[in-house]
């Protein structure tokens, strides 16, 4: 018996690990072909694994963890609370995405008989007139007033979202960002009913001036019709209504830039201003987009705010911000004294359908550009 078989007989431990070009002997009693044996006459049962009380990442077997499978316990055996919470993940985004489904269907299946039986173009026509038998109504003045009037709030809104969110993070001491924040996100717990008699009762009036300025301007855009409750009125409360949501987004975007971007730049010599407009803009430009086309959808959305601004107008149809109109939501909620028959209802459902599907191009769209930018960030 060798040296080395009478320390293993005696219990004792294996030498250390072969250092350059030491050799380790192979044990004459064991069996090379054994499963037991790793190689150079070491058996499995003698290796220690010093440190993590984890599974190796590689097996004794030479078979190499499932990437994404998640944590398993010992055994290879998934935790019980891993699968309970995938069941309760998978199940929640499964029910958002089949009750969007659902409503798309119901308003299809709703709008289809009114749209079959109207006696105009439903996309181009300006008449709304639901009566059953003799149904004629357009959505092209509804349109048009829900996305201008959406598009001149996100245009007045964005600007200050962006100059509040770059306030907060990058110029104001601690004791005066925190209760500016505050303030802002105050805005959102605001009802919209109490934005929309402050801007019918309130703002509606200082804004005159305004249109008396921007009346000077030749496009048919801002023709001047005198009028009351204007679009313009609408889009600057919206613009205060979304404001909220994007300076929010803005403001947690720009807090997350790298703070290895920010000094880098300043060491280079760049000024305050420089240092923003080459580090935190271009990181945080796609939250930024994603805060406006949320505040954009919701301004395409609301409801209130907007019915008890807006003054309906009669007449052939204006492209002007400086008359009344109504918004898709507005119009149901106006016309909702006239849901006593499925005719009529199916015109108000049509409406809705395509304010549905507008809102959801509208997201679609953001997801594209925020992912677009993040390939090329």
């Amino acid at each position: 018996m060798t040296d080395r078989a009478k320390k293993r007989a005696a219990g004792s431990s294996l030498p250390p690990p072969r250092v350059g070009d030491e050799s380790v002997e192979a044990s004459p009693d064991l069996d090379p072909t054994s499963p037991d044996v790793l190689g150079d006459g070491v058996r499995a049962h003698d290796v220690t694994v010093v440190g993590s009380s984890q599974p190796l990442a590689i097996g004794l077997d030479g078979a190499r963890p499932v990437s994404g499978a998640g944590s398993a316990a010992a055994g290879g055996k998934s935790r019980i609370g891993d699968k309970v919470f995938l069941g309760l993940s998978a199940g929640a985004s499964g029910f958002v995405i089949v009750l969007v489904v659902l409503i798309g269907v119901f308003l299809l299946i709703k709008s289809v008989p009114s749209i079959v039986d109207d006696k105009v173009n439903f996309l181009t026509s300006t008449e709304w007139s639901p009566t059953p038998g003799n149904l004629r109504f357009g959505i092209a003045p509804l349109l048009w007033v829900t996305v201008i009037i959406s598009l001149i709030a996100l245009i007045v809104a964005v600007p200050i979202a962006i100059g509040i969110a770059l306030f907060i993070t990058q110029y104001a001491p601690r004791r005066i960002a925190k209760p500016v924040a505050y303030t802002i996100d105050l805005l959102a717990a605001i009802p919209s009913i109490v934005f929309g008699i402050w801007g019918a009762t309130v703002l509606s009036p200082k804004l005159e001036p305004v249109q008396s300025f921007l009346s000077h301007i030749p496009l048919p855009l801002f023709d001047n019709k005198h009028a009351n409750g204007t679009i313009f009125d609408g889009s600057v409360v919206l613009a205060v209504m979304i404001l909220p949501i994007i300076t929010a987004i803005s403001r947690d975007v720009f807090e997350r830039t790298p703070r290895a971007n920010i000094e880098a730049a300043l060491a280079l010599g760049a000024t305050k201003w420089e240092m923003i407009r080459i580090a935190v803009l271009p990181h945080g430009r796609p939250g930024v987009i994603s805060g406006s086309m949320l505040g954009l959808g919701r301004a395409l959305g609301e409801t209130i705010a907007v019915y008890l601004i807006l003054s309906t107008v009669g007449g052939p149809f204006s492209f002007s911000i400086f008359t009344g109109g109504e918004t898709f939501a507005s119009k149901i909620a106006n016309g909702s004294a006239e849901f006593n028959n499925p005719a009529s209802t199916g015109a108000y459902i049509a409406a809705g359908l395509v304010l549905f599907v507008l809102t959801f191009l509208v997201n679609s769209a953001a997801r594209a550009i925020v992912n677009r930018r993040k390939e090329f960030s």
